[in-house]
């Protein structure tokens, strides 16, 4: 393994997120660095430093006491507090809560794998108290920033079949990359969702997910994933949910603002990495010897679009669009007032919306994102 630190966009945000008298929270998937980039992050910062786990009997006890008094005799002497696997501390936005209102000079750093613990523990206690943010596997955003251009285009294909882990980027053989991406996929994938959901058959979680590995870029049917599951169609829509509040998997929905043929009710569904996506159905083969490249392209550029959105503070609706005459468009942005198309092609093609999309929406913008120009899209 290769022993390089890869620079992640928060690092040089240090004084925008962490402030005196707020929370900075920080989620995302687990394995993508979110502990190591805070501990960089926090080194040689001036004072005393607190760092503890939510795994700590003893912290979880102090935290959701919801007790003033203990939680300041406890805190109150450090400058900065940072608390990692913080949705392991019932009531845990509550206890910080109470620690921000009364010690206004501290700088409150706070991690969690789990969006759904996370932000329902933190979010309504911690309203106007709170800044939150997402931290990805390795985005090409910060590759090329580090690298420059031509290293991505140089690792396009590792990208696509293996994915941005920074453990599988460091890793020198693909052996070592297949063995961690298996070890992410059996003992983190699920972890959060096992642990706090209480579900037993993680068996179906995994078959469902296999199922959606070989539907990106195509309407789900929750009634087909029933049927093919043997659950029922309401446990499929919860497991969903949840995949979705672990940074397993994103949904995104069909855009309709006139046509009555425009498709609106069905979902699509896309990985939060490619690696994890191919461990999924154990494929870690070559380009040229798939047959499903439309749709790792496909997912890839959607999640790094994603990261993009997230680390620019860019705010958009997501969609993508199709009719029921099958015309589609595979991405739309809806920002700033304007609806912005993108079609997602490995290889070259027409740079030409469907004659239906620019008649019903004249005023948007369309591009076809290839292997020629999606630096350009991601960065």
């Amino acid at each position: 393994m290769i022993n390089i630190w890869f620079d992640r966009h928060y690092e040089t945000q240090k004084e925008i997120l962490f402030k005196k008298g707020k929370v900075f929270v920080l989620t995302g998937p687990r394995q993508v660095g979110k502990t190591e980039m805070i501990e960089k992050m926090i080194s040689g910062s001036q004072g005393k430093i607190f760092k503890g786990t939510g795994d700590d009997m003893q912290l979880r006890e102090i935290l959701s006491s919801e007790n003033l008094k203990k939680i300041v005799s406890f805190f109150g002497e450090y400058d900065l507090i940072f608390i990692d696997e913080a949705q392991r501390v019932p009531m845990v936005g509550y206890g910080l809560k109470l620690l921000v209102d009364h010690e206004k000079d501290k700088k409150i750093i706070v991690t969690g794998s789990s969006s759904f613990e996370l932000s329902n523990k933190t979010a309504e206690p911690l309203t106007g108290r709170q800044i939150v943010r997402k931290l990805f596997p390795v985005s090409v955003l910060e590759l090329k920033k580090q690298f420059g251009a031509f290293h991505i285009h140089q690792m396009l294909e590792e990208l696509l079949i293996f994915g941005g882990y920074p453990d599988v980027l460091k890793s020198s053989a693909n052996n070592e990359k297949i063995d961690y991406l298996f070890s992410i996929r059996d003992a983190y994938l699920l972890k959060d969702i096992l642990e706090l959901e209480q579900i037993k058959y993680s068996v179906k979680l995994f078959d469902l997910l296999k199922l959606l590995a070989f539907q990106i870029g195509h309407e789900v049917s929750l009634n087909e994933l029933s049927n093919g599951l043997g659950i029922a169609k309401q446990s499929v829509e919860r497991y969903l949910d949840l995949l979705e509040k672990a940074f397993v998997i994103k949904r995104v929905n069909g855009f309709s603002r006139n046509l009555r043929n425009e498709i609106t009710k069905t979902s699509r569904y896309y990985f939060y990495d490619n690696g994890i996506r191919n461990a999924l159905i154990n494929n870690f083969n070559d380009l040229n010897t798939r047959n499903d490249v439309g749709m790792l392209w496909e997912n890839f550029l959607f999640i790094e679009r994603l990261k993009t959105q997230e680390y620019k503070r860019i705010f958009s609706n997501n969609y993508f669009w199709r009719t029921y005459s099958k015309k589609e468009i595979d991405f739309v942005e809806e920002r700033e007032g304007k609806l912005f198309g993108f079609e997602f092609k490995f290889q070259k093609a027409k740079n030409k919306p469907p004659a239906l999309w620019k008649e019903t929406y004249p005023e948007s913008e369309f591009q076809c994102i290839t292997k020629d120009n999606y630096l350009s899209f991601l960065t």
